[in-house]
């Protein structure tokens, strides 16, 4: 019977101990493993405002899709300025403009016109990767919708917006932990994930980890 009791006792002892080590590293490890996807995930949405900028630059409005966006890096050729040489201090203090040292063949500005993608991201970027949600074993896509709205001063302001929710990219982590995460960012009235832009305010296109 003794043996028995201390059998269970030592059982009890390892699962309290056990208890202990989760309540404190399981936190540590959610903290760290959102913190490796979030740096992806920032990253992308950090390229799909560059391009939406890019977008409304050249249209007047965002694209209100990922295949309007996809179809603009893809086909859309932008002006990329070659500089070759600049003024001396010399040509400064006498007047001459960078047009004038153009003329005279003294430096060299040509503009070529490259696609959007290339100018943007560079030759390799993978556009149809744009849309889907950098972590790996979640299969999801960012959302993203546009909308104009009215400034402080009267004047109407088109804005976008795209993100992922934390459901979506820490659904397979620590369930209560996601639930606290959650419950922290809708009692602090914020997006429960990561975003760039917003359709219900002017924030300047910022991410709301910013």
């Amino acid at each position: 019977m003794k043996i028995v009791l201390r059998i269970l006792l030592v059982g009890a002892i390892l699962l309290l101990v056990y208890m202990c080590f989760r309540s404190i590293m399981g936190p540590i490890e959610f903290d760290k493993e959102r913190e490796f996807r979030e740096s992806a995930i920032q990253a992308r949405l950090i390229d799909i405002r560059k391009a939406q900028i890019e977008y409304k630059n050249v249209h007047g409005v965002h694209a209100a899709n990922f295949e309007e966006l996809g179809k603009f890096l893809k086909e859309k050729k932008l002006p990329f300025l070659i500089k070759e040489g600049s003024l001396t201090d010399e040509q400064l203090e006498k007047g001459m403009t960078e047009k004038e040292a153009v003329k005279r063949g003294l430096i060299r500005r040509d503009t070529l016109w490259v696609l959007a993608k290339d100018t943007l991201f560079g030759v390799h970027y993978n556009v149809d990767s744009m849309a889907i949600v950098p972590v790996k074993n979640v299969n999801a896509r960012f959302l993203m919708d546009t909308a104009t709205i009215p400034s402080s001063s009267g004047y109407t302001v088109k804005v976008f917006e795209c993100g992922v929710k934390y459901d979506i990219y820490l659904r397979d982590l620590d369930a209560q932990l996601l639930i606290n995460l959650k419950d922290k960012a809708i009692k602090m009235s914020r997006f429960d994930g990561l975003r760039v832009g917003s359709v219900t305010e002017i924030n300047n296109n910022a991410g709301n980890w910013e």
